[in-house]
């Protein structure tokens, strides 16, 4: 492998790690030879990513936490020290959305969940700046890091009947760049910061509103497809190649940068 793409040895924390999509970062990670501390607040799951994790090295531990609980985070940032000295990439994959924010076609914008729309912006927007804020002092002292943010497609444009994952979601673009100017300025060129885009790929999350039961695309979908110059949804693992070489030294003058990994969507009008 091209060492200048390389992320072996590297102390990467991964937030979201029992989810599918942190799922398949941390096993990308740990077959380049990372050394990976998954994070997630559900036990069970986290419990279960990690043992798979197993299969593709030792260098893996799992630790229970909370990415909305400073004091949580404080904890597990001392504990990944004592353990490995440094934390040198964050990847800030916790988040997701929820079915109380997600408005059904009949439902207008006057009839959602605001509890919902609470918890979907607290989990996207601040999910992603309190790691940042904690992790990130270790790498101020480093003065060296790397921390991947998870933008959206609706940061470029709207999508419809998400209006909480929406909004923080384009939150999340526009931190990226902040914490990315913010960290250069102070500490140096050695911290950068970016964020990925993902287009669309079929999930736990999203299945009910692109998949029918019967198997079939529902409209939805027919319309995703339709703005997509590949004409096809992504697959999970096309987005780890992406992370990796943004956390590696490939990309040491890319930072405030936001990734579009998403087939095209966002490039095409339609027309």
């Amino acid at each position: 492998m091209n060492e200048q793409f390389s992320i072996a040895g590297k102390v990467a924390v991964i937030t979201g790690a029992g989810g599918v999509l942190g799922g398949s970062i941390a096993k990308c990670f740990m077959q380049q030879g990372a050394k990976v501390v998954a994070v997630d607040i559900r036990e069970e799951q986290l419990n279960k990513r990690v043992e798979e994790l197993k299969a593709y090295g030792k260098e893996v531990i799992g630790i229970v936490g909370n990415v909305l609980d400073l004091a949580s985070l404080e904890h597990l940032a001392e504990e990944i020290v004592a353990k490995w000295e440094r934390i040198d990439i964050l990847l800030n994959i916790a988040g997701g959305n929820m079915p109380g924010a997600t408005l059904n076609p009949d439902q207008a914008f006057f009839d959602m969940d605001v509890t919902c729309w609470q918890k979907v912006t607290d989990l996207n927007m601040n999910g992603t700046v309190y790691p940042s804020m904690i992790f990130g002092k270790v790498m101020a002292k480093q003065k060296k890091g790397c921390i991947i943010n998870v933008s959206s497609m609706a940061a470029y444009s709207a999508i419809t009947r998400v209006p909480g994952y929406s909004a923080a979601k384009t939150a999340v673009a526009n931190f990226t760049q902040w914490l990315a100017s913010e960290m250069a300025l102070k500490y140096g060129d050695g911290i950068r910061v970016n964020a990925i885009a993902p287009g669309f790929f079929i999930g736990d999350q999203n299945r009910a509103v692109l998949i029918n039961p019967d198997g079939s695309l529902t409209e939805r979908s027919k319309k995703v497809l339709a703005k997509t110059p590949m004409k096809r949804f992504g697959d999970i693992t096309e987005l780890n190649g992406a992370v990796q070489f943004l956390c590696s030294d490939a990309a040491s003058f890319v930072t405030g940068a936001l990734l579009p990994i998403d087939g095209g969507f966002s490039a095409f009008s339609g027309v």
